[in-house]
């Protein structure tokens, strides 16, 4: 079967790598290695990728900067595909919305850096309280990434997707529709009778201010100095691991704190003691220590207050 895949890499002309190690992959720096790491160039080669992953039926999981990824130790016997290298960023300056906003639109390996950064020097306003957020625009799309009170999905106007439904293919394309999205929720993470979904790119409204260049420049760099006075950069992570749930009444990170588990180890993961919903790898964490801390924190946190910690981290 990865022979059967590798062909049809190599019959598409998309770039892979052989057992690759995927620690250096990732934010947390975890991981064995997988039998294959494709790496489409473009929209086209990603769609091929996948469907030659899936038309083998081998392992396959998608993945854009895995910041939100726990690898698993050992060997992955399937493929990684990584969006990293579908990139580019379209923009139209002077076609305006109704409301006056105007629309970029970022395929989905773009780096949520590349994509503030771009709007800073355009002078467009709505996407700085993601300033300093790793991964990339497929990625915060599929998670509805929120930060400093403001998800993704506050900003976002239309998405182009592959969707499978068993062996049919389709693309799609989808006008966001509020209905559909919640806190660190949206409708690409559905999978239902083998129905999936993967963004292809995403639109987003924004406004533009060309004379307030200094000023989104200020703010995205207050969110920056933000993350790093919180520790989000001390030690590889994928920052929040537990959704915050404004049931429990505290958010998840205060009562790991008050079940007196920050700083609590396993292996070569721990529990940041400087942030609850944190955890870090110290030096040589394995997916295993990461999944026993998550496991600690949801027990004791259920035994403590009755409530249930849901995961936001992905264990591949």
């Amino acid at each position: 079967m990865i022979n059967f895949l590798a062909s049809v890499l190599d019959m598409a002309k998309i770039p892979y790598l052989k057992d690759e190690p995927l620690a250096p992959k990732s934010t947390f720096k975890v991981g064995g290695r997988a039998k294959l790491f494709v790496k489409p160039q473009n929209i086209e080669q990603f769609i091929s990728a996948v469907a030659g992953a899936r038309n083998s039926e081998l392992p396959y999981f998608v993945t854009g900067g895995a910041s939100n990824v726990v690898f698993p130790d050992g060997e992955y016997n399937g493929a990684i595909i990584s969006t990293s290298d579908v990139k580019e960023i379209f923009y139209e300056s002077d076609t305006f919305e109704a409301d006056g906003s105007v629309l970029v639109t970022c395929q989905c390996g773009v780096p949520m850096a590349a994509f503030v950064d771009f709007c800073t020097k355009k002078c467009l306003s709505g996407a700085e309280q993601f300033a300093g957020l790793p991964g990339t625009v497929g990625g915060a799309v599929y998670m509805n990434a929120r930060c400093f009170e403001c998800s993704i999905s506050d900003i976002l106007y239309s998405t182009k997707h592959l969707e499978f439904n068993g062996k049919i293919q389709n693309r799609k394309e989808y006008l966001f529709n509020p209905a559909e999205w919640d806190y660190k929720k949206s409708p690409f993470q559905t999978n239902i009778n083998d129905s999936k979904k993967y963004i292809l790119e995403a639109t987003f409204r924004l406004t533009p201010k060309p004379e307030a260049r200094e000023q989104i420049a200020s703010d995205c760099k207050k969110f920056i100095a933000e993350r790093v006075e919180k520790g989000h950069f001390k030690f590889p992570s994928a920052g929040s691991v537990f959704k915050n749930n404004h049931s429990f009444g505290k958010p998840s990170g205060k009562l790991i704190d008050e079940c007196g588990l920050k700083g609590l180890k396993a292996g070569g993961a721990q529990i940041a003691p400087f942030h609850g919903n944190f955890i870090i790898n110290t030096g040589n964490a394995t997916a295993a220590d990461i999944r026993s801390l998550v496991q600690s924190a949801q027990k004791s946190v259920k035994e403590k207050f009755g409530f249930d910690l849901e995961p936001e981290i992905i264990f591949v």
